[in-house]
């Protein structure tokens, strides 16, 4: 037993291991069922917030609110979740009416709300539409409830203060205190509303007091400034010049109607950051904003100018507040490009696809030479408008403009990839932007599989060992995949040749991985395929010892067929050479019969509709353009059936199966590979077919 006392001996921590128990393990969690198989509302919603609390990747809640809806139209807190949802992605009057009915609901047989949130979610939306007025009644509502005193007395508080009540303010904003002292932006707004008020000593000890307590409080700072008892500095230094920071609290001035304050406070922050901040441009727009509230039309428009003018890297809006901002300022300078693009962005990011494509659309129109813009107009017709054309002319358009952009040309080489384009045309078009290629993994990557895939094995092979290559997200296994598949092809070629020694010395390289390739081997990583030609280079060299025990090893694992979803999926290659070491060690029943399930399963899937594990948490691909998972499937049941009939020596239906899979996909390695072994061995019964105890 380890105690840990302070000085009064109260027992602050304890480890007594003897005293673990085993608790009882919970049970597994479960994929939803659909939405229209959920019970009752209450599990609609719950999945719903769940969905939404772990920002799951691939399942919307829009989906279960909705069917709690339809089912009950009045239900409160699925009104209540979908009118949230589309209020934080900027949908403020679509999520109005959802409001509106849970409200309606809430207070049919009692006009005080048990529950003040749906009256508080109004309100914020009435307010982001400019309606203070209303907004106000509905944040009084939410007040009755105790819950929301904190939230619903701070938001009236400011429109008080926007409308010059300081009294009421202060008398809201003591009542929101009174339920959260530690509500950082009503502690700094009550300092702002005494100082308005000319009691300045009391605004001072609200700041410092509120610094003593949080001394990250940065606009208390600023009020000290402003009382006259205090300088800039301290705020500068902690705020370390991040102009996103003085941009976040200068909203909080500006939503309380303070637009000097804001603007005073943003402007500290320009003169503190470089003009190429990410965020200088929004910094701009913001200035120009709370100017026009002023009337201040001149220094409104000097300001949308500049931010029209200010360099875009990096610049990603991404608040709420932010879209009536760069609304306004897309409205109101007719010149500006830069506007509708950050307004685009955003939109993608909230999911509000058709609003993304609209205003990257406008902001193409004003500026045909600025490629970012076409490149997500590509992104977006291919994935949210289902549109391949229109993404390849946007695409191509996107690097003509600027053919230095290493990431464009590898996201047209993958739509190239998608739409199936010839491996030779692509290698050909990588070769003409070499310089683009070696800045990136991806792409030396996508080289080095183009020559595997047209048969120049010790180009790609040369191509992977001269580079330190680094882990990416889906890109695990690639550059791996691509080492192995050329050892392995040019130890066949050997064979084919009788350099039998030079085949296992390649093929023994793959049994590690050399550091370059920035990736280990997995443990139980498949190599069936690997150990049957080892096996087969033995049996050359009339080592049948050595022969058996590859051909044992390449027997090993599991031989079911399955969906190959996720990198680390059982091929059906693997299983495919696991059959052929089966009939050399002798046993052709084994190996008939694994033959047979690949071919079963590729009839017996062939037209399964296809979706994303509940669970999945990363594809075989980089994901860039969205794919097809029915056709990806209808591929995989081809190959299987592919390998299964030249497994069992039916040569024309593997030659139609296999053809197949090109046909749907030309950068299949599988199919070219197995396609190959039919016409390329001299030998390929004895390969194949033969069965003999080795």
């Amino acid at each position: 037993l380890v105690r840990i006392t302070d000085a009064a001996g109260t027992e602050v921590l304890r480890y007594e291991p003897a005293a673990n128990k085993s608790n009882e393990l919970p049970e597994p969690a479960r994929t939803p069922v659909a939405p229209r198989d959920m019970l009752n509302n209450e599990q609609l919603y719950l999945t719903g917030l769940h969905l939404e609390q772990y920002r799951h990747a691939t399942y919307s809640p829009v989906a279960y609110y909705e069917e709690a809806l339809l089912r009950d139209p009045g239900d409160i807190r699925n009104n209540n979740a979908l009118g949230l949802w589309y209020l934080r992605r900027g949908q403020f009057a679509r999520s109005e009416p959802y409001f509106r009915k849970a409200v309606a609901t809430l207070t049919h047989r009692n006009a005080n709300p048990y529950d003040g949130e749906p009256f508080y979610n109004l309100g914020l939306c009435l307010q982001w539409q400019q309606r203070p007025d209303e907004a106000y009644d509905c944040f009084y509502k939410a007040c009755w409830n105790s819950a929301w005193q904190d939230k619903g007395y701070f938001a009236l508080a400011q429109i008080d203060t926007a409308g010059g009540l300081y009294e009421n303010a202060l008398r809201h904003l003591v009542r929101s205190l009174e339920k959260n002292t530690r509500n950082a932006k009503a502690i700094a707004l009550q300092a702002a509303v005494l100082r308005h008020m000319g009691r300045t000593e009391t605004a001072l000890g609200i700041c410092r007091q509120g610094l003593h307590d949080d001394m990250f409080n940065l606009p208390l700072y600023f009020e000290g400034y402003k009382t006259g008892h205090g300088s800039l500095e301290k705020l500068k230094t902690l705020s370390r010049g991040d102009l996103n920071s003085y941009i976040e609290y200068a909203i909080d001035y500006a939503a309380a109607g303070l637009y000097p304050e804001s603007i005073e406070f943003l402007e500290t922050g320009l003169q503190q950051s470089p003009a190429n901040d990410p965020a200088y441009p929004l910094a701009c727009y913001y200035l120009a904003w709370w100017h026009h509230w002023l009337k201040h039309e001149s220094e409104s428009m000097a300001c949308l100018e500049k931010g029209a003018a200010a360099d875009p890297t990096g610049c990603f809006p991404n608040r709420v507040e932010d879209i009536a901002v760069l609304q306004f300022a897309a409205a109101t300078n007719y010149l500006d490009a830069r506007a509708p693009y950050y307004l685009g962005n955003l939109w993608y990011d909230k999911r509000q696809y058709d609003e993304a494509i609209e205003c990257w659309s406008l902001s193409a129109r004003r500026d045909a030479a600025f490629p970012t813009v076409f490149r997500n107009l590509g992104l977006a017709w291919f994935n949210k408008r289902g549109s391949a054309e229109q993404a390849l002319y946007y695409y191509e358009k996107a690097f003509a403009l600027d053919t230095s952009d290493a990431r464009v040309l590898m996201e047209l080489d993958q739509l190239y990839k998608r739409l199936n384009r010839n491996p030779e045309d692509r290698l050909r078009f990588l070769e003409q932007h070499l310089s683009q290629v070696e800045l990136r993994d991806d792409l030396t990557l996508e080289r080095a599989a183009l020559y595997n895939i047209t048969g120049e094995y010790e180009t790609a092979y040369r191509q992977i060992m001269a580079r330190r290559f680094h882990p990416w997200e889906g890109g695990e296994g690639k550059v791996s995949a691509q080492y192995l598949y050329s050892l392995t092809e040019m130890s066949k070629r050997h064979i084919l040749e009788g350099e039998y020694d030079a085949a296992v010395a390649l093929l023994e390289k793959t049994q590690e991985y050399p550091h370059n390739l920035g990736e280990g081997k997995l443990a139980g990583a498949r190599e069936n395929d690997v150990f049957y030609w080892l096996g087969i280079a033995f049996e050359r060299m009339s080592q049948p010892a050595a022969a058996k025990s590859c051909f044992i090893r390449a027997t090993e694992g599991d031989s079911a067929p399955a969906a190959a979803i996720f990198y680390n999926d059982t091929p059906p290659d693997k299983i495919f050479y696991q059959g052929l070491a089966w009939r050399k060690l002798g046993d052709g029943r084994k190996a008939d019969d694994i033959f047979a399930a690949l071919v079963d399963y590729g009839h017996a899937h062939l037209d399964d509709e296809v979706q994303i594990d509940y669970f999945a948490v990363s594809l075989p691909d980089l994901l860039i353009f969205e794919d097809d998972l029915d056709r990806r499937n209808r591929i995989h049941c081809y190959y299987m059936k592919g390998l299964g009939y030249l497994g069992a020596g039916n040569k024309e239906e593997a030659d139609a199966s296999l053809k197949r899979v090109l046909e749907l996909d030309q950068m299949h390695f599988g199919a070219k590979t197995h396609l190959a072994l039919m016409t390329q061995w001299k030998e390929q019964d004895n390969l194949l077919t033969t069965t003999q105890n080795v």
